[in-house]
């Protein structure tokens, strides 16, 4: 399920600052030049009536006078902090008091200290950090609530065990300098999984930018990368920044890491330990601060073993591995998947789809998914098309998704494990760990759904007496038919 509309939340409103101090002249001075650049103000006199003030305010920032009457700053942020995380707090103090001042931003998280007289310029540019801090920190606090409301994290969705692992991994990275390697099958989401990692970094207010690998010639992967000046080769007609610098102060993604060409790897990998990139054709180099995380689809030892992937480049990168599971190993998440992928179709082609009935999601349960989620989507999207309007029914479908192995069983059989097994028109998908008994099954099943029933054809088909097909059936929970039924 999608959790309730966050749009509200995100929409850009003034930031909250509360100002605590004891001397009107200059607390109400502050109030009037704060408010002047687009901040919602509100004042206090000391530091108790700025703690009645703020379950009310709910301030974003605080901005308070360190020597106050009846509680002073350190003593307000002190009991802030005992309640749990700060709000970002700038500290002001008289030039007598500077040490105080910077004992209480290091014993308490304060933002900063400002002496006063205060310089307009200087205080403007530690609220506009403050605010960033602050954003940042709601940004975190409302994806935690949409994962804990269903299952949400970004644009990730699952309520499966494996999706919670991969939550949590995320969450502890995220907030980390680590670089993370993320590896799985196409169509599982890395993407989505490296958007959710800068989403809840301290990078969130930087680009995002992502390259793939596999898209580019060799040619072009440098220039891409590192970016080149006019004229480094034919068809450089004008200097071009690369994704590095692209990225500066936010967090690269290098998308099928293992299809970048060796050579560039290793001027790749002098990069990461340098945080320095030189342009094609460039004399100079220029330093980069960007967060660089790697995806493939191949598992990266074999990839390392068949030459593809430099080792050290590897073990560079692999500071921290995200192993997202295919959709066959997290079935029960697609009904959340499926609603969260029918929201975003019906805005996209305005269709009205309403849900899925039930018999689709057995249907879909019973696919192998070797797209995994965005085979998914595309069915999903398909599927609702069709539709235009209401439910999702089984026809709405393609013909040939999750058309089970037990399409010929009849009323009351158990079809036990071979229910995961798929049938694609003539052609069976046997899953890794499919037991002998299960493809027996799905093979008598599937060979009596081809004759419509007629099990002495059946029978003939796949080599055995009729009795011994009576018997089979018998075994898996269907009584045999009389003779005439079985013509």
């Amino acid at each position: 399920m999608i959790p309730p509309d966050t749009k509200a939340e995100e929409t850009a409103a003034p930031v909250r600052v509360l100002i605590a101090d004891d001397e009107e002249n200059q607390r109400n001075g502050l109030r009037s030049m704060i408010a002047g650049w687009g901040f919602s103000t509100q004042v206090a006199a000391d530091g108790l009536e700025a703690l009645e003030q703020i379950p009310v305010f709910e301030p974003q920032i605080i901005l308070t006078d360190l020597m106050m009457p009846r509680l002073d700053g350190y003593e307000l942020l002190r009991q802030l902090q005992s309640k749990g995380p700060g709000i970002p707090a700038i500290v002001l103090t008289a030039f007598g008091n500077i040490e105080t001042a910077m004992n209480t931003m290091l014993d308490l998280g304060a933002f900063w200290f400002l002496e006063k007289p205060i310089q307009p310029r200087v205080l403007r540019m530690l609220l506009d950090r403050a605010a960033s801090q602050a954003r940042l920190s709601e940004q975190a606090e409302r994806l935690q609530r949409q994962l804990s409301y269903q299952g949400v994290l970004g644009d990730l969705v699952g309520v499966s065990e494996p999706m919670h692992q991969i939550f949590s991994l995320v969450q502890q990275v995220a907030p980390t300098k680590a670089q993370v390697l993320i590896t799985g099958e196409s169509g599982t989401g890395k993407e989505l999984v490296a958007r959710a990692i800068h989403q809840l970094s301290q990078r969130h207010a930087g680009p995002f930018v992502a390259i793939n690998c596999a898209a580019l010639p060799e040619t072009l992967m440098e220039s891409e990368l590192f970016g080149h000046e006019k004229g480094a080769f034919t068809g450089a007609v004008e200097r071009r920044a690369g994704c590095f610098e692209l990225a500066q102060g936010g967090t690269l993604l290098l998308d099928e890491l293992a299809e970048m060409p060796i050579g560039t790897q290793a001027k790749l990998l002098r990069v990461l330990e340098d945080s320095k990139v030189r342009r094609l054709g460039g004399k100079s180099e220029t330093l980069v601060d960007v967060r660089v995380l790697a995806s493939t689809n191949r598992p990266p030892e074999e990839a390392v073993k068949k030459g593809m992937l430099r080792e050290d480049l590897y073990y560079r990168l692999n500071v921290f591995e995200l192993k997202l599971p295919p959709l066959r190993q997290r079935l029960d998440d697609i009904p959340v998947l499926c609603e969260a992928i029918l929201k975003d179709v019906n805005e996209k082609n305005g269709t009205r789809v309403t849900g899925i009935d039930a018999d689709v999601l057995v249907r879909l349960s019973r696919h192998n998914w070797p797209g995994n989620v965005r085979e998914l989507r595309n069915v999903m999207e398909r599927s609702a098309i069709v539709a235009g309007q209401g439910q999702v029914q089984v026809q709405h479908l393609p013909s040939t998704l999750g058309a089970a192995l037990n399409l010929g069983l009849p009323d009351g059989a158990d079809s036990g494990g071979a229910a995961n097994l798929v049938a694609l028109g003539e052609a069976i998908t046997l899953p890794v760990g499919t037991t002998v008994h299960d493809a027996e099954k799905a093979m008598i099943f599937l060979t009596l759904s081809h004759t419509k029933n007629n099990k002495t054809r059946a029978a003939e088909i796949l080599g055995i007496s009729l009795k011994t097909l009576f018997n089979k059936l018998k075994e898996y929970g269907s009584a045999p038919p009389s003779e005439a039924e079985s013509q």
